[in-house]
Parts: C-alpha cells; sequence; structure tokens
C-alpha cells in the first residue's frame, strides 16, 4: 500500500484543504502529521494566546480525523525537516503533501526539505492554499510585482477565483505510527495570559455564517466603531486555516450577487479586505527583507528612539490616552484588537513616542492570536509612513480626534479602562491639562501629542535632509 504524508501546518481542517485532499487522493494511507516547535517560555514572535488557540485548533482537528477514520500524528522538534525525514524513514512514505507557507522563514523550510526529498527518491507537493492568488499570479503588465495596493486591487479582481474544494470524508491513517500527546500551553511552558475567541473548524465556520446572516449589512459603516463589535472576527480563523480563504470568499460572492445597497457595499467592502491579505502576502513573497528593513529606500536608517519606559507604559495600556490604553488592554485580554484601534495604537508608538515599528511588529505578534505576519509587519510599515501604500509621515493621527471619531459615546474605553467607566464622554476626546490626568487612578499622558507631532516631522524631514533621500 502506498504511503504519503500530510504535513499540517496553518491548515487546520478537513474542508476545502488542497495539500490534504491530495495527498489523500494519491495514496492509500495517509499520516496526517503536525510538528510541535520546541522553544520553551518566550518567543519574539509569538505567545500563549496563539499557542492556545493552535492548542484548541488541532484538538478539535484530531477528533475530525477520527471521525473520517485517521489519526493525527504529533511529533516534536527543533528541526522540521529532519522530524519529516524521520517520519519518511520510519514510514516508507514515498511522498510528502502540505501548502506551501508565504513568509521566507516557511519557504526556507520548504527548500530544505525538497533538498531531503530528492535525496531520498521521494516526492514533494507544495500546493497553493493559503491566498486567492498567490507568488507571481497577479503582476504588472511588465511582469514585475505591485508596489501601491490600488493598481493591485484592479488586477486582482479580473483574475477567476479558485473554486472550494471538498470536505475530507474517509483517511486510513498506518497503525504502526505513533504520535505524541496533543499539545496543552505547558507543552511550552506558557501559562493562560488571555481569554481567547473559540478555536476549531466548527466554531469558524459559526462565526462566518453569523457574519453573512446577521451583522454583513452594516459592515462598512460600522466596521472602524471598535465599540459595536461588527467586523468578522475571522481573522485568526484564516490565519491559522479553520476555514479556506475560498469557501469565505465565494460565500461572499454569493451573498453579494443577491444583495443591494448597503449590504451590497459591505460585503464589497469586507472582499476588499481579503485583497489586502493578498497584496501583502504578495509583498512579503517579493520583498522578504520587509522583515528586516523599511519598504521605502528613502527612510531606511531613521534613528527611532530607544525603548525606555514610555514604550512598556505602551504595552502595558498605561499611556494616559484613553483610546490607545483601550486597544492594548483588550489586546492583553482577548489575543484581539478592533483593526481601526490597530492602526491608532501603532501610529501613537511610531509617531508619538518615536520608537521603532519593528517593536510593535513584535509585540503585537506575542499577544494577537490572528497574528498574520505579511498584513501584520504592512500594518506596522504604513502606520510608520516607511511601507507599502503608507501614510505620509506628515499625516499623524491625532489619539484625541480618533477617539471623537471612532469611539464618539465613550463605550469601548469604558470597557476596557474600568478607571475612567465614569469619567464624562466628552473628557475622554481632549487632554487634560500638562501633568494632569483625566480621572484618578489613571496615569497622565506619557507625551503631549502636539509637541510629538512636531518632533516627527523634524525626525523624518532632518534624515531626509541628512541622508539625501
Amino acid at each position: 500500500m502506498s504511503v504519503v504524508i500530510h504535513w499540517f501546518r496553518r491548515d487546520f481542517r478537513l474542508t476545502d484543504n488542497t495539500a490534504l485532499n491530495a495527498a489523500a487522493a494519491a495514496g492509500d494511507q495517509v499520516i496526517p502529521m503536525y510538528i510541535l516547535s520546541e522553544w520553551q517560555h518566550e518567543h519574539p514572535w509569538t505567545g500563549a494566546p496563539r499557542q492556545e488557540f493552535i492548542c484548541g485548533a488541532l484538538g478539535e482537528l484530531a477528533t475530525n480525523l477520527e471521525r473520517a477514520g485517521g489519526r493525527l500524528i504529533i511529533r516534536q522538534g527543533r528541526d522540521q525537516c529532519a522530524v519529516l525525514e524521520a517520519l519518511v524513514q520510519e514510514s516508507g512514505a514515498r511522498a510528502i503533501y502540505y501548502n506551501r507557507d508565504p513568509d521566507p522563514y516557511g519557504r526556507a523550510m520548504e527548500t530544505r526539505i525538497a533538498k531531503m526529498a530528492e535525496r531520498r527518491g521521494i516526492a514533494v507537493h507544495a500546493c497553493k492554499d493559503v491566498g486567492l492568488h498567490e507568488r507571481d499570479e497577479v503582476l504588472t503588465r511588465t511582469g514585475t510585482a505591485f508596489k501601491v495596493f490600488g493598481a493591485y486591487a484592479r488586477a486582482w479582481v479580473t483574475h477567476e477565483k479558485p473554486g472550494v474544494g471538498p470536505v475530507l470524508t474517509r483517511l486510513n491513517t498506518p497503525a504502526q505510527i505513533t504520535s505524541l500527546p496533543l499539545p496543552s500551553l505547558a507543552t511550552w511552558g506558557l501559562k493562560s495570559t488571555a481569554t481567547i475567541i473559540q478555536s476549531g473548524e466548527a466554531a469558524a465556520r459559526q462565526r462566518l455564517t453569523r457574519f453573512l446572516e446577521a451583522m454583513v449589512s452594516d459592515y462598512a459603516t460600522s466596521r472602524d466603531l471598535p465599540a459595536t463589535e461588527r467586523s468578522s472576527r475571522l481573522s485568526q480563523d484564516l490565519r491559522w486555516g479553520l476555514l479556506s480563504i475560498r469557501e469565505v470568499y465565494h460565500a461572499c460572492a454569493n451573498v453579494a450577487q443577491r444583495a443591494r445597497g448597503s449590504v451590497k457595499e459591505s460585503i464589497d467592502r469586507f472582499i476588499s479586505e481579503l485583497t489586502w491579505r493578498d497584496f501583502y502576502m504578495q509583498v512579503l513573497w517579493h520583498y522578504p527583507d520587509v522583515l528586516d528593513r523599511e519598504f521605502l529606500p528613502q527612510f531606511r536608517g531613521i534613528p527611532w528612539e530607544e525603548p525606555g519606559e514610555a514604550f512598556h507604559q505602551w504595552t502595558r495600556g498605561e499611556t494616559g490616552f484613553p483610546i490607545v490604553d483601550a486597544g492594548m488592554r483588550q489586546l492583553r485580554a482577548t489575543g484581539f484588537m478592533h483593526n481601526r484601534v490597530r492602526m491608532i495604537v501603532a501610529m501613537f508608538l511610531c509617531k508619538d513616542l518615536h520608537c521603532s515599528w519593528r517593536l510593535g511588529e513584535q509585540t503585537f505578534l506575542r499577544h494577537l492570536v490572528d497574528g498574520e505576519i505579511a498584513s501584520n509587519n504592512g500594518g506596522w510599515q504604513w502606520c510608520a509612513s516607511i511601507g507599502t501604500d503608507a501614510q505620509p509621515y506628515f499625516r499623524i493621527q491625532n489619539p484625541w480626534t480618533q477617539t471623537a471619531r471612532h469611539d464618539p459615546e465613550g463605550s469601548y474605553i469604558h470597557r476596557w479602562v474600568p478607571e475612567l467607566a465614569d469619567v464624562p464622554v466628552a473628557l475622554l476626546s481632549k487632554p487634560p491639562r500638562p501633568g494632569a490626568s483625566i480621572a484618578a487612578g489613571y496615569p497622565s499622558p506619557v507625551v503631549d501629542h502636539s509637541q510629538a507631532r512636531d518632533a516627527t516631522l523634524e525626525l523624518f524631514r532632518s534624515f531626509r535632509a541628512r541622508s539625501g533621500k
């Protein structure tokens, strides 16, 4: 009987899983396996919320595979290629199937695995699954990668979208292959730090249904109001593949065909967010050095300030700016932050505290359940005015006016900053007098926004003048 391996990476589902379906079609027996990392306690780009979500996803995945007649095989190792090679030798597998990773770290491992497979004389099948369009599918007329979202989106929409694949219902896993137990947070020496959203393929599909049936009608008008909680809440499900991007897109497209007015506008707006996701993944594919330096050459080397106490106040949600603190506290409590607030919080770190976007990028990934490397990097570079489609450096959001615009009733702030629960709404959107705080027990603002804005403008202007860029 032919034996093949399917390597789960960020595709924890049996519905429309490209590589898993291909493996099941090719092999008499399939070994569905996941490799646990060996880092302990702390990691610069992940933390307890993400790992807790993965544990839940793996638990449900294991149950679903058993219902289909298979078993989830858990292995652990620092070197994923070595772990796969050991399983190939143990099982006599003739092929490895997996869905391609969009980030350079995953791609580097894929290169090593391909070389290992060639040396052993087995096949490797790397499948497109994470994006609707990837790599070199959406390019300019001259065959180069887009650097501006608007042009990319106009080209993206003209490409035919791949259809939704089947649900895997039957699988045969060799009985002699052993497995480690399912992981828990203790596997990485971690303890729960947040009350995260429910994990698993079933919960993800319920969220999609709820969004399309009950929430999408006013998405376009309410998506920027964090207190309304009218966002789709599908970001972590797409990040970890509890839903396929194809299923989400076509479910939205089917609603759009019947929709009119605000519902049609809202669906189009949400699909635009899916386009942004593909765009940032393509940027990362073609320009992987964005993880190490600024996308815009003229701003490479800006002398950001070293992180001091103000940075740590930012991470704790104690800056004295209510909308910023609410966002950071929501993040720490739930592993999630509303997207509009992510922009406000990120720009505050870079433009008011003058700290590097890299610090924020890492902080988000340590706390977010939905931390997507490409989108997170793109968002932080946008806010820092050094990325693709970047907010021009001289356009600096004012946290106080952003509060009035996006939390006009103060509901979001009142929920996440209990010290301000009894503070009148009008006081939440204007700075207190110098040295004062908005309420007893709440810190005074760590900076004067007006002065910080002037310093940011001078930082960018003087850097460009000195560098001649």
